[in-house]
């Protein structure tokens, strides 16, 4: 869609019905299904879904408060809605064992940018762990707490991550651009005139 004719689109969805293409011809269930709501370039809804998994998760930060949720053994043919979502599903974040700091990182773009930036972090933690993962189940890992951080340092697109961003930031979490010579920007946004994103970080805290 030209960005003449979407750029005045206050409130609209952005759906991407298989991310993690590699992952799907792979055959090991790393795919999901993404759905968010953009408003005035700010995800404020998202669901993000995993089918061979059946997880579900559900982020909305457009009410005075925010949540997230995951629901798991979740059919394709099952119907939800989101008084179901709010007494059935886990509210995120959920894992809070003590474990090792742990990164997640893309199993399929990995850029070298990353996995220099990957160890810098293990300067400060030793015992990091690195975990890879495909499609956006890379934010939603951060988002609940099993993962602590998530650099992304190659292209993706916004109908890519604009459902786990959502998700991220109605559990708390922070979606920030990232710029190798200048550090952290502010949040990252959505609607662009070009639609690929900036490189990006995810993590549970500052």
């Amino acid at each position: 869609m030209p960005f003449d004719e979407r750029q005045s689109w206050d409130l609209f969805w952005m759906v991407d019905p298989l991310d993690g293409t590699k992952e799907f011809i792979k055959k090991n269930g790393e795919f999901t299904v993404n759905i968010a709501l953009i408003e005035h370039g700010v995800p404020v809804f998202g669901v993000v879904y995993v089918p061979v998994k059946e997880w579900l998760y559900v982020g909305q930060t457009a009410l005075p408060t925010k949540q997230a949720y995951r629901l798991d053994a979740i059919a394709p043919s099952d119907s939800i809605n989101w008084l179901q979502v709010c007494e059935q599903g886990l509210p995120l974040p959920s894992h809070q064992v003590e474990r090792p700091y742990r990164v997640v990182g893309s199993r399929s773009h990995l850029s070298q940018e990353t996995e220099a930036y990957v160890q810098i972090l293990r300067q400060k933690h030793p015992e990091l762990e690195m975990v890879s993962m495909g499609s956006s189940l890379k934010l939603c890992l951060v988002a609940e707490g099993s993962a602590d951080i998530y650099p992304r340092f190659a292209p993706t697109m916004e109908w890519d991550t604009a459902a786990g961003d959502a998700v991220a930031r109605a559990a708390g979490r922070q979606v920030v651009q990232y710029d190798a010579e200048t550090g952290e920007q502010g949040p990252v946004a959505y609607n662009k005139a070009n639609l690929l994103n900036p490189w990006f970080i995810v993590r549970t805290t500052a």
